[in-house]
């Protein structure tokens, strides 16, 4: 799921699209900010039709334009009084230089002005036909108004001007499929427009023709002459699919009137430019679905490497916000976001629209295209301060209306002009003041000769002051008509001063045209060649990244090695001590078993011969009574008893089996299964702890274990095996025993032995032999015998001699 501002349906009408996204836009352009809005999505979703529209219902440029003209329409100022120059700024000219500028580019052969009088063109007079009647409240009407418009396209990332007047209606790249200059003579290619930055920082493109428009009709006329300049084709996902990002440029100038509200002030400082950028993005494709092949593909991969640049910039600026980081943000990648860089950085509104097509095919790209327009969204602009006002008292050219109203009205209630007459009777009053007064000229009596003298005489002093004053009026004239002749003279004099000035001057400004021609030929090598670097130093760093990148993976590779081979000798070593360990006990044991088993085999020997040297010195009288069978059958029998020795014979010194590991602490496991044996020898561990079944917390207390075990020998008799061993602490914190030797008790009966009978008289010699020979037989029929019974550590094993 993805969240936006606004999400429109299927059928929504281009009125409510423009209403929500494109009318606030138009709303801050009058009042003199920047506004941007872009049309995103994959190849055939819509962005043309919704930027343009279809007879009958216009998108949202032409209604842009509609609601700009409604708006400004009566307060545009005359053509030519706004002169956009070439650095991005505008100046103001008076009404004179105005209508010289007027006249002059009506004599020269240049493309005119469209007019709104002249007939629409039927191909797009239906997408101009708004009836909505859309305008901006509360205008400045103390402002005049001037709109430019300008058409651009980027393409193969180079930028051309689709209003130029070129050989070509096509535009075609730099390069042929050899990536070499096209050195054809017969095709010359427009010359691409380089990007520049003003003395605001903000981007423009040099060259460009900007147009002046009074009316929907002429702006869009432009329009549409660009729009067939630019570059489409046809793709297996869309019949006419634009290979270019085209970009319409409206620039609305506007300034104060002066204090009268007559005519344009003329500051540069007062004066507001404002713009408004409508964006068509291209489609981003892939071309395992487009099947596109030479230009189709590198037009392909220009497209997309320009959307992912833009990606990437909003990429970073949201990082920037995000984390307070400082990275550079990519703009010079791609002309598409230089050329808006002041945008993203604070300079106006931006807006996007978003298409989308519902189609299956285009379920992944939509997603992508859907993941990016949510993430523009937490990319936060800052916008500029409003402009300080001019100071003047609003209202004046209401004010100067009206008094013009009233003017015509009363020149037609009079019928003339009313202060011309004041003032040349106020002249000619002044004047005749000036000469005597006439007497009164009635006569009463025939006779009356005074009246006529005195009017004589007032009339010749008239005479005389009119020659007075015809004589000072010429002399005025001759001092006049002097004083003009010198003047004239002076004038002359200034004048071929001036012309003298004037042509050193132009010989100064051909040459310093000529210096600005040779520095622009210039500069457009350097930045040409500036550009080649930026694609090599692209390169380089590609480079450099993948090889750090590998270098990376060698040197974690190398680590991982070196740490592997340092663990394998740590193992090893462990290995190597743990082994030595192992056979030196080994070792020590079978010396010490080896030491035990010829000291028992002496001890042995020891003891038999002190019984027959018992049994050899001890008196012949005395023989011990022979027992029969019968009463060895009924008398119980013994086990590891030996028969009783002969009084004076030594007995037989009986000990216990001595543990060679006495000093140790065992765990002595005896199961509770296991049956009493009650034999003279007995196994003794001193300091044992004895339990019944082997637990972890008497291991943890002991470092040897010995297990008692019994089994059924062949002969039917019990058979007691000690297995013992060593208790090592594991790295888990557990206990392990390791068995390391075996020790086997085994009891014979003397009653299997097989006997000798004597017969019911035997002879006294034969007797006597045979009691010698059974008394030794007797007493050493059962014998102790200590050897080794393993490899692994000696036994004890009792055994009982056959006759």
């Amino acid at each position: 799921q993805y969240s936006f501002k606004e999400v429109f349906g299927p059928h929504v009408i281009q009125k409510k699209l423009f209403d929500v996204v494109a009318k606030p836009l138009v709303e801050d352009l009058i009042r003199g900010k920047n506004g941007l809005l872009f049309t995103y999505g994959v190849t055939g979703s819509g962005k043309t039709h919704t930027m343009t529209g279809s007879p009958g219902d216009g998108g949202l440029l032409p209604r842009c334009l509609d609601m700009i003209f409604n708006s400004i329409g009566p307060f545009q100022a005359k053509p030519f009084v706004f002169k956009l120059d070439d650095k991005n700024g505008v100046d103001v000219q008076c009404q004179v230089d105005a209508l010289l500028e007027r006249q002059k580019r009506d004599g020269i052969l240049v493309p005119k002005t469209p007019s709104g009088k002249r007939q629409i063109d039927p191909e797009f007079a239906d997408m101009i036909n708004v009836q909505d009647h859309c305008k901006v409240e509360e205008v400045d009407e103390d402002n005049v108004y001037s709109v430019f418009v300008s058409y651009i396209e980027i393409y193969n990332n180079y930028i051309y001007d689709l209003l130029e007047e070129t050989p070509f209606d096509a535009i075609k790249p730099k390069w042929n499929s050899c990536n070499t200059p096209v050195r054809n003579g017969d095709f010359i290619p427009p010359q691409s427009k380089m990007l520049r930055e003003d003395q605001n920082h903000n981007m423009y493109v040099t060259g460009c023709i900007e147009v002046e428009v009074k009316s929907t009709e002429a702006a869009f006329e432009v329009f549409w002459r660009g729009q067939k300049k630019r570059r489409i084709a046809n793709t297996q996902l869309n019949r006419e699919s634009s290979r270019s990002h085209s970009v319409f440029i409206i620039k609305l100038a506007q300034a104060p009137l002066d204090a009268d509200g007559d005519n344009v002030l003329q500051e540069k400082e007062q004066i507001t430019l404002s713009q408004l950028s409508l964006v068509d993005l291209a489609g981003s494709e892939r071309t395992n679905r487009t099947k596109a092949e030479g230009n189709r593909l590198r037009e392909a991969g220009n497209i997309n490497q320009s959307l992912m640049t833009l990606r990437t910039c909003i990429e970073v600026l949201r990082e920037n916000q995000m984390y307070g980081t400082n990275k550079m943000v990519p703009y010079r990648d791609s002309k598409l976001t230089h050329l808006f860089k002041n945008y993203f950085d604070g300079e106006g509104k931006v807006r996007m629209i978003v298409c989308v097509n519902p189609k299956a095919e285009d379920y992944e790209e939509s997603l992508q295209v859907m993941r990016f327009a949510e993430m523009t969204q937490e990319v936060e602009v800052a916008r500029p301060a409003d402009r300080p006002l001019c100071g003047l008292t609003p209202g004046r050219r209401l004010r100067n209306q009206a008094f013009r109203e009233e003017l015509s009205r009363r020149l037609e209630m009079r019928g003339g002009p009313i202060n011309g007459e004041r003032e040349e009777q106020s002249v000619s009053e002044a004047f005749l003041q000036n000469f005597p007064p006439l007497p009164s000229c009635e006569l009463l009596d025939i006779n009356d000769d005074q009246m006529l003298p005195k009017l004589i005489e007032v009339l010749e002093k008239r005479h005389k002051l009119r020659q007075m004053l015809s004589e000072d009026f010429a002399k005025t004239v001759l001092a006049f008509k002097t004083m003009l002749r010198e003047f004239d003279s002076s004038v002359v004099s200034k004048e071929n001063y001036i012309q003298g000035k004037l042509s050193e001057k132009e010989k100064t400004i051909a040459g310093q045209k000529t210096e600005l021609e040779r520095l622009e030929k210039k500069i457009k090598t350097l930045e040409y060649k500036i550009e080649i670097l930026e694609k090599t130093t692209t390169i380089y760093e590609e480079d450099k990244r993948n090889l750090q990148q590998e270098l990376e993976s060698k040197s974690q590779k190398l680590q991982r090695q070196v740490s592997d081979k340092r663990r394998l000798e740590a193992r090893l070593q462990g290995m190597v001590v743990e082994t030595t360990m192992k056979w030196e006990k080994e070792c020590e044991r079978r010396v010490a078993a080896k030491q035990l088993e010829m000291q028992n085999k002496l001890w042995v020997k020891d003891e038999k011969l002190k019984q027959l040297k018992a049994i050899v010195t001890e008196p012949k009288n005395e023989k011990p009574e022979r027992p029969s069978r019968e009463r060895d059958r009924e008398k119980p029998v013994q086990r590891a008893a030996s028969p009783t020795p002969v009084p004076n014979a030594p007995p037989v010194r009986l000990r216990h089996r001595r543990s060679r590991s006495a000093g140790e602490r065992w765990v002595d496991h005896k199961p509770p299964s296991n049956v009493p044996t009650e034999t003279v020898m007995q196994p003794h561990v001193p300091h044992a702890i004895t339990v019944a079944a082997a637990s972890e917390k008497a291991l943890a207390k002991c470092d040897k274990y010995m297990l008692t075990h019994q089994e059924l020998a062949s002969d039917g008799e019990i058979e007691t095996k000690l297995i013992k061993g060593d208790v090592f602490k594991t790295r888990g914190g557990g206990q392990a025993v390791q068995f390391t030797e075996i020790e086997t008790l085994k009891q014979e009966s003397p009653t299997g032995r097989k006997r000798r009978s004597s017969p019911s008289n035997p002879d006294p010699a034969e007797d006597a032999a045979d009691s010698e020979w059974t008394d030794v037989e007797t007493r050493c029929s059962v014998a102790v015998e200590m050897r080794a019974g393993s490899a692994l550590g000696p036994g004890y094993e009792h055994h009982a001699q056959p006759k």
